[in-house]
């Protein structure tokens, strides 16, 4: 896999089943399954992004008793992975962190969604150079994160019709293909 890879975890804008632009609320299961698949294949920083500051506060909670003494001694590779950990209120604050160490970093988004000029797994390894990459919670990102990203990766495609992901899934699967692929 490349190096120096940064995920986002996006919790607005995003969209529900009905279409509509919401915030959706971060997940005790997101958290730990996403930063344990972010510490398998080496990513960088893992960003929770949300702009409700009672999730930030949520995900403070979660993180301050993955950092005590107690949970070292309980699971210390689930400390390992959660420390990869880092709250930002929006996509640009993202930026903005990962800027303070990269000098130029692309945006990459992520969809079930076939759209116009994604980039496949192969193509986006090639690039080498750090990325920032987006995943949606809800039913995805917005369209306006798309246009705004440098690029859209191409959809994980299964057998049959059916595209619907858990985030969970979807992270490891691409992180696994990002890894793997040659």
């Amino acid at each position: 896999m490349q190096s120096n890879i940064y995920l986002g975890l996006v919790h607005y804008p995003v969209y529900n089943k009905h279409d509509d632009v919401v915030t959706t609320s971060i997940t005790n299961l997101d958290i730990h399954d996403i930063a344990r698949s972010c510490k398998t294949f080496g990513i960088t920083k893992f960003f929770i992004i949300t702009p409700l500051e009672t999730q930030e506060l949520l995900l403070n909670r979660i993180l301050k008793f993955w950092k005590s003494d107690i949970a070292k001694e309980y699971n210390n590779d689930r400390v390992q992975a959660l420390s990869l950990i880092q709250y930002a209120v929006d996509i640009e604050t993202a930026q903005k962190q990962i800027s303070l160490q990269e000098d130029d970093c692309l945006v990459v988004s992520t969809t079930a969604m076939k759209l116009k000029q994604q980039i496949s797994f192969n193509d986006l390894i090639k690039l080498k150079k750090p990325v920032l990459l987006l995943f949606g919670t809800g039913n995805g990102l917005c369209q306006e994160i798309h246009k705004q990203a440098d690029h859209v990766l191409k959809p994980i495609e299964g057998k049959g019709n059916y595209n619907h992901l858990s985030v969970r899934s979807a992270v490891a699967i691409v992180l696994d293909r990002l890894s793997s692929e040659k």
